[in-house]
C-alpha cells in the first residue's frame, strides 16, 4: 500500500463506483494505476463514509472528504514515543499502568491514539526502551534477609512462593512484566499487585492473614452440624436406605433430600470428627433401630416444649453393677513415672446406682441397690411421689429395658393413676415418655454418669462399699446444691466434668462409653 495520498480526481472516482455500488476491485486499479489494496482502503473508507450518513451524496473534488496519508499516522506515532520519553524522565510514575499513562496522553495530544491502540504501541516501546527506563512498579531495592528468603522460595516445593520469589527478584532485574507473567503463568495485573505489595509492607504482606468469619456462615455450620448429628441417631430405613448403618455418600443424600441443601461427604466426615465421632462408632452406638424412632422422639420433644410449671420430667437410668476396687483412670504423674493397679483383685462389694434426673430443676434423685429389675422401678416411683407430691404430673424417661416395661410395673402404674388413689394420698399423675431403643445416647443422666465416673470411680481405692456409696451420694448433694443456688432448666457442664450439657437434645450423644 502506498504511503502517500492519491489525487483527488482518482479518489473521486472510487467514491463515486463505491455509491453506484459498480466498484471493480482489479479493473478500477488498472485505470486508475494504483494497486489493488490501494482501492480497497478508500473503498473501505468510503463505505463506511456512506453508511454513516442516510442522505445519498453526490461529492466534487472540493467537497470530497480525503482518507488521511500514512504520513500522518507516522508522524502521529512519532508524537507518542517522544510524549514517553519525556513522560519516563518527568513523571515515571505515570508509566505504572498503560492506562494511566493513556489518560496523560490524552491531556496533551486531543486527537490522538484511541486506547487499544496505545496500550499496544505503549507494550512495545517498554519492550524496546527497557534499557532506558526503570519501570515506576518495579521493585528498586531487596535487602540481602529478603533475598535469601526469595532464594528459598524459588527451590521450594510450594508453587505460590516459587511464583513470589520469581516475581520479584525479576522484577528487580528490570524483567518486562510480559515476560514474568508469561513464565509463572498469571495475569499482569496480579503481579503488580504482588509488587506493590511487596513495596508497602515487605515480605511480611505475603503472609497469611487470619480473617474473620461471617457469624452467619458460622450459625449455619452449627445448624448443619446439628442436623447431621440428629440424622445419624435415625436408622437408614426410616428414609428408604436398605442399610443396617450409614454410609456418608448415603448421608449426604439423605440431607440434600430432608433439607434441600447441598452437603459433600468430606464436609460431613469433618463435622462428625470435630463432635468427636467416628465412623466406628456411628455404626456401634449412635443409631437405634427402632421403627418408631421419629414418633417417639417428637412426643419426648413436645413434652418438653410444653412443660407446665407444676410438671416435671425426669431422665432415668442405672448406673452399675460395679465391684469396689483399685480404679485406673487418667491423672497427673511425674515424667517417667508410671501408675499401676492390679489385673486380679479382690472386690470389696458391688452395687447399682438407680438415679433419676430432672431436667427443668437439675435435681438428682437416687438410691442403691443389687438388682436392675421391676421392684427397683417401683421403689424409684415411690421415691418421687413422696418427692414431688406437690406436682401436678411427672413424667418418667427411660430406655427400652425390660423392667422398664414389665406387666408387674403396668399394673402398680394403673393403681397410682387411679383417681381414688391420688385423691387419698394427693400424689400426681405418673406418665410415661420412653426413649427409642438402643437409644442410651439420648438418655440425658448418661452425661451426669459420666461425670460421676470420672470424678469419684477412676483413680479410686475405697476401702469399703459404704466408703464408695458415701462419696457418690456427697456428689450428687453437691450437684444438687449447684444448681439450687444457680437453677437453670438446661445447666451447663458441671465443672467441666460432664461430656454434655444435661439438657434433652436428639443432636448430642451422652453417652461415653470410656467413662462407664
Amino acid at each position: 500500500m502506498s504511503r502517500h495520498t492519491i489525487s483527488k480526481a482518482k479518489q473521486l472516482k472510487i467514491a463515486l463506483l463505491v455509491e453506484s455500488k459498480k466498484l471493480n476491485i482489479s479493473q478500477c486499479a488498472s485505470n486508475l494505476n494504483i494497486s489493488r489494496n490501494t482501492v480497497k482502503r478508500y473503498a473501505r473508507f468510503y463505505t463506511s463514509l456512506f453508511h454513516s450518513n442516510s442522505n445519498d451524496l453526490l461529492y466534487t473534488k472540493k467537497s470530497l472528504p480525503t482518507l488521511k496519508s500514512r504520513k500522518h499516522i507516522i508522524e502521529k506515532t512519532i508524537d507518542l514515543q517522544n510524549f514517553l520519553f519525556e513522560l519516563a524522565q518527568q513523571e515515571p510514575e505515570c508509566l505504572s499502568s498503560a492506562i494511566i499513562a493513556w489518560h496523560r496522553y490524552l491531556t496533551v495530544y486531543t486527537v490522538g491514539y484511541k486506547r487499544s491502540q496505545f496500550i499496544t504501541i505503549f507494550n512495545n516501546w517498554l519492550k524496546t526502551h527497557k534499557h532506558i527506563i526503570h519501570k515506576a512498579w518495579d521493585v528498586n531495592f531487596i535487602p540481602e534477609e529478603d533475598l535469601k528468603t526469595f532464594r528459598s522460595w524459588r527451590n521450594s516445593l510450594d508453587r505460590h512462593r516459587w511464583e513470589l520469589s520469581v516475581v520479584i527478584t525479576e522484577s528487580y532485574k528490570s524483567r518486562p512484566t510480559a515476560e514474568i507473567a508469561e513464565k509463572i503463568e498469571r495475569s499482569g495485573n496480579t503481579l503488580r499487585d504482588w509488587i506493590n505489595s511487596y513495596k508497602k509492607y515487605g515480605i511480611s504482606g505475603f503472609e497469611k492473614k487470619n480473617h474473620k468469619t461471617n457469624p452467619n456462615i458460622l450459625q449455619l455450620r452449627e445448624e448443619k452440624k446439628t442436623n447431621i448429628i440428629k440424622l445419624i441417631h435415625e436408622p437408614p430405613k426410616l428414609h428408604g436406605i436398605n442399610r443396617t448403618s450409614w454410609f456418608l455418600t448415603d448421608l449426604a443424600e439423605t440431607y440434600r433430600k430432608i433439607y434441600s441443601t447441598y452437603i459433600s461427604t468430606s464436609t460431613i466426615s469433618q463435622y462428625l470428627k470435630s463432635e468427636g465421632y467416628t465412623y466406628r462408632k456411628a455404626k456401634e452406638v449412635l443409631t437405634s433401630p427402632d421403627p418408631q424412632f421419629r414418633k417417639k422422639m417428637n412426643e419426648i420433644t413436645d413434652i418438653l416444649k410444653n412443660l407446665g410449671t407444676r410438671e416435671k420430667f425426669f431422665s432415668i437410668d442405672e448406673f452399675g453393677p460395679f465391684a469396689v476396687k483399685i480404679k485406673g483412670g487418667r491423672s497427673l504423674v511425674q515424667k517417667g513415672e508410671i501408675k499401676t493397679f492390679p489385673q486380679i483383685q479382690k472386690s470389696k462389694g458391688f452395687t447399682i446406682c438407680t438415679a433419676a434426673l430432672e431436667l427443668s430443676s437439675n435435681q438428682i434423685t437416687h438410691f442403691y441397690s443389687t438388682k436392675k429389675n421391676t421392684i427397683e422401678m417401683i421403689k424409684l416411683i415411690k421415691l418421687l411421689l413422696s418427692q414431688y407430691n406437690t406436682e401436678e404430673k411427672l413424667y418418667l424417661s427411660w430406655d427400652a429395658a425390660s423392667w422398664h416395661s414389665s406387666k408387674e410395673l403396668n399394673i402398680f402404674l394403673d393403681s397410682i393413676n387411679h383417681e381414688a388413689y391420688r385423691k387419698e394420698y394427693q400424689t400426681p399423675i405418673i406418665a410415661l415418655a420412653p426413649l427409642p431403643a438402643s437409644a442410651q445416647f439420648l438418655n440425658v443422666i448418661e452425661s451426669v454418669f459420666s461425670g460421676l465416673a470420672k470424678s469419684v470411680i477412676h483413680n479410686s481405692n475405697y476401702e469399703s462399699l459404704e466408703e464408695c456409696k458415701e462419696a457418690i451420694s456427697q456428689y450428687f448433694t453437691s450437684r444438687n446444691e449447684y444448681f439450687l443456688l444457680n437453677p437453670r432448666k438446661a445447666g451447663k457442664k458441671i465443672w467441666g466434668k460432664e461430656i454434655v450439657p444435661s439438657v434433652f437434645k436428639d443432636s448430642q450423644n451422652c453417652k461415653d462409653p470410656r467413662f462407664r
